[in-house]
């Protein structure tokens, strides 16, 4: 077990009082330049991800000096202390070790605290010389093939800082009952102030004051999402597990390209792909590092798998409509063929009896009907990722215009017998509770339902009320409505909420909770429960759960 050297305690204590005294704020001239990125030396609190049974990932970034701003390079390189205690008052200290944090890293800091008990809750804490760290919460996952009773998930996605306050995240920290959170997501978006906000309003305008392209727009971006007070509760409340859709980097990426991406006036591609990747690497509490893989599973005892999905990295480009020939063709991939053959082993396991996966973009197939207005096509049109509709009117960003991909999974699910498969997913800024068929055109006459897909909703990102800005609940309710018709798969559709989800895992089934808020551009807006849909074991079907609406 790592301890503290003396040298290195006291030239860590040197760096703090050098920069002004233990725990206190910069004052002077760096206070201007800091008020959006936060200030103190653990402004960007703590967090905790990817609970193993006998491990943690911690995480914290630490400013030990006035200069030492996310995103410039500067200030000096310091050691970091971190303890894990099984007790919150840390009387009963079970890991400790040091950490550097240099400019290199952005002065963050992440560990993989080690040697813990499965299944358990802990606490946990950083020092830098004589100042101390919020103090964070966090609790492993159960041990390989234990019973589990019941696990509980937050389940978000698609939360703009321009567009509202982070009030949802409040709301699951005040819980106390969540095994974990999955982000599915765009846990920030890189567009600068008046480009994307709250039906054209910027409730608070991004830091950098433009579009990040950039690595260090994007180590001050995430820096300026980490100082949000909700967001800094949530991550000390209870491990995250997360991965990344498209505004991570830039609207509808993949592997060559984004739609909100100039060659030449911006970059290149994969230089701008590659300071968003190792942005995240440093700022999120994952375990990842630029030039491995974001994809990865994790247990939960004999309950549950969670499979992580990376749609972006190896996805291949978009087709151009829905007309576009490459839509179903095999030689374009959402997954990339390593990460297909990955899915599908995790699929056809034989471990866990819920395989959840963590999935940035729906693969339940889905029409859109052309019996829609103009006005309304063209709101579900930049709802559902800003591509063209038209003729079979898809969402090509989706598993849908990657058929040839979506196919083999479903048939990977149908023809293997595979039970008690749920999606869970973000990105569309809605929520769903869908049937995913083993064929839509024979459903539910002679087709089965071979998984569920469960849609969490965004968190303060536009919906298709925002969108063609009307009162909510006025024109989304026929939109909905032909959606469903159009698709009798689609069991649950709300275009026009804001809020979070909780998943509730037990062996009889998983539920799904969706959670709204009553006004994202509050930042106390109360919260209340919306719908619960189910998916009761061996069924791989969903229907409305107890209080929840049919």
């Amino acid at each position: 077990m790592n301890t503290y050297t003396r040298r290195q305690m006291l030239r860590s204590a040197a760096v703090v009082a050098a920069a002004g005294g233990s725990g206190s704020l910069w004052a002077g001239t760096a206070a201007a330049s800091a008020a959006a990125a936060g200030t103190g030396i653990f402004a960007y609190g703590v967090a905790s991800g990817d609970p193993f049974p006998d491990s943690v990932l911690l995480w914290t970034r630490v400013t030990p000096s006035p200069e030492a701003l996310p995103g410039s390079g500067l200030g000096p390189e310091v050691t970091v202390g971190w303890e894990v205690a099984a007790d919150a008052d840390f009387r009963k200290i079970v890991a400790r070790g040091i950490a550097n944090a240099s400019p290199a890293r952005d002065h963050t800091v992440k560990v993989v605290a080690p040697r813990l008990s499965p299944g358990t809750s802990y606490w946990f804490r950083f020092t830098l010389g004589q100042s101390v760290s919020p103090v964070g919460r966090t609790r492993t996952a159960p041990a390989a093939g234990t019973p589990v009773d019941r696990l509980k998930f937050g389940v978000v996605s698609c939360a703009n800082l321009q567009a509202g306050y982070f009030s949802s995240y409040r709301h699951l920290a005040a819980r106390g009952d969540l095994d974990a959170v999955l982000h599915l997501g765009d846990y920030l978006y890189e567009y600068g102030p008046g480009e994307y906000q709250a039906r054209d309003v910027v409730v608070r305008p991004h830091e950098p004051a433009h579009e990040m392209t950039q690595l260090a727009h994007y180590r001050r971006r995430h820096a300026q999402y980490k100082t949000d007070p909700d967001l800094q509760s949530l991550h000390a409340a209870a491990p995250f597990i997360v991965t990344w859709d498209d505004h991570e980097s830039a609207n509808d990426a993949w592997k060559g390209g984004a739609e909100n991406h100039t060659e030449g006036a911006e970059g290149a591609w994969d230089e701008r792909f590659a300071a968003a990747h190792q942005a995240y690497a440093e700022w999120m509490p994952v375990r990842y590092e630029p030039g491995g893989q974001l994809y990865r599973r994790l247990d939960f005892g004999s309950l549950a798998s969670l499979s992580m999905l990376d749609l972006r990295s190896y996805r291949d480009h978009q087709a151009a409509n829905a007309a576009d020939p490459t839509v179903d063709s095999p030689d374009r991939s959402i997954t990339g063929a390593a990460q297909m053959d990955w899915l599908l082993g995790n699929l056809k396991s034989t471990g866990p009896q819920w395989k959840l996966v963590g999935n940035p973009v729906m693969i339940t197939p889905v029409r859109v009907p052309s019996s829609l207005s103009t006005a309304e096509l063209g709101g579900v049109q930049k709802l559902m990722g800003g591509t063209t509709i038209d003729g079979a009117q898809i969402n090509v960003d989706q598993w849908d215009g990657y058929e040839a991909d979506q196919h083999r999974v479903i048939s990977h699910l149908r023809d293997n017998a595979v039970k008690d498969t749920v999606f869970l997913t973000g990105d569309i800024h809605s929520g769903w509770a869908c049937d995913i068929p083993a064929d839509p055109a024979t459903y539910p006459v002679t087709g089965d339902s071979v998984a569920a897909e469960l849609v969490c909703t965004s968190v303060t990102s536009d919906n298709l009320d925002d969108i063609i800005n009307v009162p909510p609940r006025t024109a989304s309710v026929g939109v909905e409505s032909a959606i469903k018709g159009a698709n009798p798969h689609v069991k649950y559709l709300d275009f026009d909420s804001h809020g979070y989800s909780v998943l509730d895992v037990t062996p009889g089934g998983v539920r799904m909770d969706w959670y709204v808020l009553a006004e994202r551009t509050s930042a106390g807006s109360g919260s209340t429960l919306s719908t619960s849909f189910n998916i009761a074991a061996n069924t791989g079907k969903v229907t409305p759960a107890q209080g929840g609406l049919s």
